[in-house]
């Protein structure tokens, strides 16, 4: 186990190297730079430009990236041209609100996702199962966007049950109870959001090993023997039929921290997601290249969870 750990570990390096290269490069080739489309009377030309040959935004894109990853081995990602402050602190103090969305989505996800694929999968071709099965051909069909603007338009500004943007109301004392209690209400809409959509997949798993698992000799063979039917379900049904979901769930925390680009954006949501398009519309390539970095970091490390997590739900997956 430990060795296979180790060995991804290893193997993920050049592969970050490489998705930063591309990155950077791509970056790089867009039209203008960060301090392109400053308008200010006060400021002459020369001084701009005098600006950029400071920031080394004239050298060479390999000149720029072998700066960048020099400061990376250093720990140092570098300085956001536009906010004026350490990329690390940036991303710090947006890291911790997209951290909170996800953990929120992800209970949310299989809080619903579970009871749902249990009771589809348990009472297939019923009234029931009908009713879930064309909720998440819906969920399919509907783009995570789309879905997130009706919400907001709907529960936001219609009702006015729920913040439409920012993550805490202003003039609380951060560690309060108020602050906290509002925290919470910040999230709860955009979650909701991401996990309405998010859950078809964890349903549509479930419902399709429980049906498949029903039909197994060993659950005829329980039943044969007089098993009550409560246990054959859970000892039994469930505990096989849950294995694919164990192994998503890695996969699961990649595509909330990624899927949530465009929540955190409709919401105004001030996590790593609003950061990476305000950052590629500014044009503030430290930035944008730290956080690609950093979202294919947590893909990778998804997907070693995902084994991980598997090899030890099942035991006859041991993984050397």
């Amino acid at each position: 186990m430990w060795k296979f750990i180790v060995r991804r570990l290893i193997i993920t390096m050049p592969q970050l190297i490489v998705l930063s290269l591309v990155v950077f490069i791509l970056a790089s080739m867009m039209p203008g730079d960060a301090l392109t489309g400053q308008i200010d009377p006060n400021i002459s030309p020369e001084a701009i430009e005098q600006q950029r040959e400071r920031l080394g935004l004239n050298n060479p894109w390999y000149i720029q990236y072998g700066d960048w990853v020099t400061g990376v081995a250093q720990g140092d990602f570098g300085q956001s041209y536009r906010f004026k402050m350490p990329v690390t602190d940036l991303m710090w103090d947006r890291m911790v609100n997209t951290f909170w969305l996800s953990l929120i989505s992800v209970f949310f996800i299989y809080a619903l996702g579970i009871p749902m694929g249990i009771i589809s999968g348990r009472w297939n071709d019923k009234l029931i199962d009908q009713l879930i099965t064309g909720y998440t051909y819906l969920g399919f069909a509907t783009p995570l966007f789309i879905f997130a603007l009706v919400t907001l338009w709907v529960f936001g500004f219609q009702f006015g049950w729920f913040p439409t943007g920012g993550s805490v109301a202003s003039g609380l004392e951060p560690g309060s109870l108020e602050f906290i209690l509002s925290k919470i209400h910040h999230l709860l809409l955009p979650g909701l959001s991401i996990a309405l959509i998010g859950l078809v997949g964890t349903v549509q798993y479930l419902r399709s090993e429980i049906v498949d698992t029903k039909q197994k000799d060993f659950i005829i063979t329980a039943r044969a023997k007089g098993a009550p039917e409560q246990r054959v379900y859970n000892r039994h049904i469930f505990r096989n039929s849950v294995l694919p979901i164990a192994a998503f769930f890695g996969y699961e925390i990649t595509m909330l921290i990624t899927g949530s680009i465009f929540v955190e954006q409709i919401y105004s949501y001030p996590g790593m997601g609003a950061l990476f398009i305000e950052s590629i519309l500014l044009r503030d390539y430290a930035v944008v290249t730290a956080l690609v970095l950093l979202f294919g970091l947590a893909a990778i490390l998804g997907a070693l969870l995902s084994d991980i997590i598997l090899s030890i739900v099942d035991p006859r997956i041991r993984i050397k």
